[in-house]
């Protein structure tokens, strides 16, 4: 009788071994591995011989380029997270915490689309028909082409498809679905892959645009396997908390278009809506208090003026607090070092806090020079003029240094009546914003 094969399973990234691993040498995840009984076994094997098909080598120059067609899902934001629209035949996945809008915001694009005479079917597995019903009540989205299917099973789902030509699809969540002929619970790396695979081969079979909302774990990333978002054609991130109008639309996968772009969207009661004027919603001009500066940072090709907001107060603890929302706390220790340094203020003793106004977060150096600003703001308890602004990047031997697209950044801060901005280097185009050159921190204490 010939020996059982067993073979284990990560469930983070779906990597199989024949033996049982306590830690994941592949994704470093701890106690991931499962079983798989025999009939999984065949799913992994057929998925891994199905998708190492023999091909012929084609020089790139014999190769005609394909041209991408779009159409807009008539919203402005989401084309502009997508590159200019919605690319038939896509797979693409939107994640985000609970409560931040992402089946608000499917369901509005599913009726716009709809609206423009194609058929959308709206797959839920976490609510109800009804339940959709009533949102969709509240957002005035109702379709004669836009049609709900609440419905867990993927073997039913390919069947309405059978049933019906769509144009668009959404599923609502990939976590809940589940194909029938496999014996492993929804949110599997099994049943993802198997799910996704399908879902991928109606896609590009049908030329079916098709979106998939996936839950997020505290972490931020997607619940479940990784394997998801590496299959998919477009991965968007919702960003912001539940509790706050301005919701952030970010892309951090594309293979139809760029991933520097951001999407701002608002909640109102109408729904999940694209935000139109975003010019003066991230800082506040009516006050001026110590402890706050502005500067702008770049979204893809989009220049936003936010306001940094700093605190330091005195330390009655042996080890002093340095927390940043917003902003890299690694760095901004190192900041506060170099004003120690440099400027010799005495910052070892008083506890520091950052705070970026609006909930974005700063991935560029470009807000260093206001970080440094609002703290010294803050510390010598003098308050800057909201009619200043700040953009450098700051080194570690105390030099300022120029960013890129200067001329936009001052453009922006000319349209919101800026008059003055510290800058490391002249613009090149002429700008009415009076710039004054700081190449050194040490001169930052010119200004205070």
């Amino acid at each position: 009788m010939a020996k059982k094969k067993v073979l284990f399973e990560c469930q983070h990234c779906g990597l199989t071994t024949p033996k049982w691993m306590g830690k994941c040498t592949n994704c470093g995840a701890w106690d991931s591995f499962v079983e798989l009984n025999e009939h999984q076994q065949e799913v992994v094997k057929q998925t891994k011989t199905s998708s190492s098909k023999s091909a012929k080598a084609v020089s790139i120059n014999e190769i005609v380029e394909e041209e991408v067609y779009r159409y807009s899902s008539l919203d402005s934001e989401l084309d502009n997270v997508l590159g200019g629209g919605v690319v038939p035949g896509s797979l693409t996945l939107i994640g985000g915490s609970p409560g931040v809008g992402k089946s608000t915001l499917l369901l509005k694009v599913g009726s716009n689309i709809a609206s423009l005479n194609k058929n959308v079917l709206y797959v839920t597995g976490e609510e109800s028909a009804g339940q959709i019903k009533l949102r969709a009540n509240r957002l005035n989205s109702n379709q004669d082409t836009l049609y709900l299917l609440s419905e867990i099973r993927l073997q039913q789902i390919l069947v309405e498809l059978e049933h019906r030509s769509y144009d668009f699809l959404i599923i609502d969540s990939i976590q809940t679905i589940y194909s029938e002929d496999i014996t492993s619970a929804p949110g599997s790396v099994t049943q993802v892959r198997q799910i996704t695979f399908e879902l991928m081969r109606i896609a590009k079979e049908r030329n079916i645009a098709i979106f998939i909302i996936g839950h997020i774990t505290k972490e931020g990333s997607i619940a479940g396997p990784r394997v998801l978002e590496h299959m998919v054609d477009t991965v968007l991130y919702f960003e912001g908390d539940s509790s706050q109008e301005l919701r952030i639309l970010r892309g951090f996968k594309n293979r139809f278009g760029p991933t520097s772009e951001i999407g701002v969207f608002e909640m109102r009661s109408e729904g999940l809506v694209s935000a139109t004027d975003i010019a003066s919603r991230f800082f506040n001009r009516d006050s001026q208090q110590s402890g706050s500066a502005l500067t702008v940072i770049m979204e893809g090709s989009r220049p936003i003026i936010l306001e940094v907001q700093a605190l330091v107060s005195e330390s009655h603890t042996a080890n002093s607090k340095r927390q940043a929302t917003g902003f890299d706390n690694n760095r901004l220790n190192m900041l506060l070092a170099l004003l120690e340094r440099k400027l010799e203020i005495p910052l070892s003793g008083y506890d520091v806090f950052i705070n970026i106004t609006g909930g974005i977060k700063i991935t560029e150096t470009a807000a260093d020079l206001a970080i440094l600003a609002a703290i010294i703001s803050s510390f010598r308890d003098r308050a800057i003029s909201k009619e200043t602004i700040f953009i450098g990047e700051v080194s570690l031997v105390g030099d300022v240094r120029e960013v890129y697209a200067l001329d936009v950044r001052l453009k922006e801060a000319q349209m919101q009546n800026i008059t003055k901005a510290l800058v490391a280097k002249k613009p090149l185009e002429k700008s009415k914003v009076k710039t004054f050159i700081v190449d050194e921190v040490t001169k930052l204490l010119e200004w205070y």
